[in-house]
């Protein structure tokens, strides 16, 4: 399709960034960054790992496009609920999972700080403090300063 970003690993190769980010938490980081396989917290972890790309970027596209739509009938249903849900998955807190950080505050976390950055989506409260907590993480910090010396290497 000639999409980013495509993994390979050995002979395994994965697409699509969902389905990138569970391959390497569950291969890499299982227990850690993912629940593990037999965790009653699975279920809740692998929702919120495609809730950006099946429902947080189509909704708040159609909001952004004006497209008229039954929410009953269209997988992300209204911009409300998408937002509220947002909100209901941050309430245990601090992030999706309660105490346990893993790949799915990556995956939403990116697609909310992204869409924040941009005025693509409500800066709610609880949406803007989940960013915010996500900010602070040094893994992130640390990341943000690698992609800053690239940009300037390239800007060169």
């Amino acid at each position: 399709m000639g999409k980013l970003p495509v993994l390979t690993d050995g002979d395994v190769v994965v697409s699509e960034t969902s389905a990138v980010c569970m391959y390497l938490a569950d291969r890499y980081a299982l227990g850690r960054l993912s629940p593990a396989l037999d965790n009653s917290a699975r279920g809740s972890y692998l929702r919120w790992c495609v809730y950006p790309s099946a429902v947080i970027e189509p909704g708040c596209m159609a909001k952004a496009a004006g497209w008229e739509y039954k929410p009953g009938q269209a997988g992300w249903g209204s911009y409300e609920s998408i937002l509220s849900t947002l909100e209901g998955g941050l309430a245990k807190g601090p992030w999706l999972l309660g105490e346990q950080f893993t790949m799915a505050d990556l995956l939403v976390g990116g697609s909310l700080r992204w869409m924040l950055r941009f005025n693509m989506i409500d800066a709610r409260p609880a949406l803007v403090d989940y960013a915010a907590r996500l900010a602070e993480r040094p893994a992130l910090q640390r990341a943000a300063a690698k992609n800053k010396a690239e940009e300037e290497e390239h800007s060169r």
